[in-house]
């Protein structure tokens, strides 16, 4: 698990480590895992990924 510590052992916000060990379940490296599990932090950035997650889904047709 990465920790909420910073600097050199990483950072994922601690509301935010289940979504970042899902990444890692579904074989995400660490970096990408927790770039997008602290984009969530905020209503606005979880509000952005789901509107990202429509413009793809829509564009490859599901």
């Amino acid at each position: 698990m990465v920790s909420d510590k910073g600097g050199r052992a990483g950072f994922v916000y601690k509301t935010r480590q289940s979504v970042y060990r899902a990444l890692r379940r579904r074989g995400m490296p660490k970096s990408k895992a927790a770039r997008i599990s602290n984009e969530g932090v905020t209503r606005a950035g979880r509000s952005a990924m789901s509107r990202k997650a429509a413009r793809t889904r829509q564009r490859r047709g599901r």
